[in-house]
């Protein structure tokens, strides 16, 4: 029977690989938000250096949206892997980020709650700026799936830091 369960664990910890494609999956997906960003900036200075950019600000706001964007995938992909796939083997080299290796899942968390609350704030922004295709019905919409982002964000930060006390007390 110990035979048995020891198979059993070692399969279970071989298993944890079936979780890369998926970081992989997030690794593309950069590249084809790099391929949207470039489009864009193209449309941007082309625009702007032709004057037909009619508010450059929108698309500025893209840009820093597929940006934030960006990085979240790189953080989920990097911290997804190091947590539950492999450590990376880089060792101290001078471009490895100092989150890297450091991020747990409950901080993992509260940087996705975080991103997407910047994420959404910079969409709420470009809907304003652009208030002329917007129904109120739709805008009402928008700001109440923010706000209700913003308190999700601040009902993770409140319970991580309660529970970050519970551990300093033992």
């Amino acid at each position: 029977m110990k035979d048995f369960e020891t198979w059993m664990e070692n399969s279970f910890f071989k298993m944890r690989w079936l979780l890369a494609p998926f970081f992989i999956g997030l690794m593309v997906s950069v590249i084809a938000l790099l391929i949207k960003f470039g489009k864009e900036l193209f449309l941007l200075m082309s625009g702007v250096l032709t004057g037909a950019a009619e508010q450059p600000i929108l698309s500025i706001l893209t840009l820093i949206d597929t940006a934030l964007l960006a990085g979240l995938l790189l953080i989920i992909a990097f911290s997804g892997y190091e947590n539950f796939v492999s450590k990376f083997a880089i060792g101290d080299h001078e471009d490895r980020p100092g989150w890297m290796g450091k991020v747990g899942f409950a901080d993992l968390k509260l940087k996705l709650i975080g991103a997407v609350v910047a994420i959404s704030t910079v969409e709420l922004l470009k809907a304003f700026l652009n208030t002329e295709t917007l129904s109120n019905e739709s805008l009402a919409w928008k700001v109440g799936i923010h706000i209700a982002l913003v308190f999700s964000g601040l009902m993770f930060a409140l319970t991580d830091y309660i529970s970050g006390k519970g551990k300093d007390s033992h």
